[in-house]
């Protein structure tokens, strides 16, 4: 039960109980789609649900022209390690300390990402049409929440971007890079990776079981 005032937008009451309205895809009133204007009467039954990836629910009314298919994500600053989680998962993420919640609003717009965010009130800006409030302040458990809420786990590509600048990884020659290589690693290493922005060079040295025990963690989880 819910009390209030008047006839107010249901839109307006669901963000006051702590929903953004970007995780609002489709709202029932006693049986019936309305959308974000509907005022509330006393009386109304009213039902909430979350954004539908894969389900098909074009004879509703949606709050939007279409759902966001291309998964690409801009994480708020209070999310760097997630930022560079889902980059080893191989999903494109920006982030930078540097984002204000002006520009982060105005790269998902322009762009067409999800924003990923700690802050529930950069979700309720009239601008925002993607987004996901993010729960967790555990990294790991981040991660594994944005691969539930987007239906994920089967797009995982591991290692397919650069966790330092989102770049594309794409294999490279060997004779390529050798002046790149320290020389005790090129007597036993053979594939190597180079990141398409940034350039840094990649090769599953020791660190790579740790990674990919990160991977198996979030994924597994």
């Amino acid at each position: 039960m819910h009390g209030f005032n008047g006839e107010p937008r249901v839109k307006d009451t669901i963000e006051s109980l702590g929903v953004p309205h970007v995780e609002v895809d489709v709202i029932l009133a006693n049986g019936r789609s309305v959308d974000f204007d509907y005022r509330l009467r006393a009386g109304d039954r009213i039902a909430v649900y979350p954004a539908f990836e894969s389900i098909d629910i074009s004879p509703l009314v949606r709050l939007r022209a279409k759902p966001l298919r291309r998964t690409a994500f801009v994480a708020d600053v209070h999310l760097r390690r997630l930022a560079r989680y889902l980059r080893l998962l191989g999903f494109d993420t920006l982030h930078s300390n540097a984002y204000s919640d002006v520009a982060i609003v105005a790269i998902a717009e322009t762009e067409k990402r999800i924003i990923l965010t700690r802050d529930r009130a950069l979700l309720k800006r009239g601008a925002v049409t993607h987004g996901y409030w993010v729960r967790s302040t555990d990294p790991i458990t981040q991660a594994r929440e944005v691969l539930g809420r987007f239906d994920l786990r089967g797009q995982v590509n591991a290692f397919a971007r650069c966790p330092a600048c989102n770049g594309a990884i794409v294999p490279v020659p060997k004779d390529d890079v050798l002046d790149r290589i320290p020389p005790k690693t090129a007597l036993w290493q053979e594939d190597y990776f180079l990141c398409k922005e940034c350039g840094k060079l990649y090769w599953r040295g020791t660190h790579f079981p740790r990674l990919k025990a990160i991977i198996d963690r979030i994924i597994k989880g």
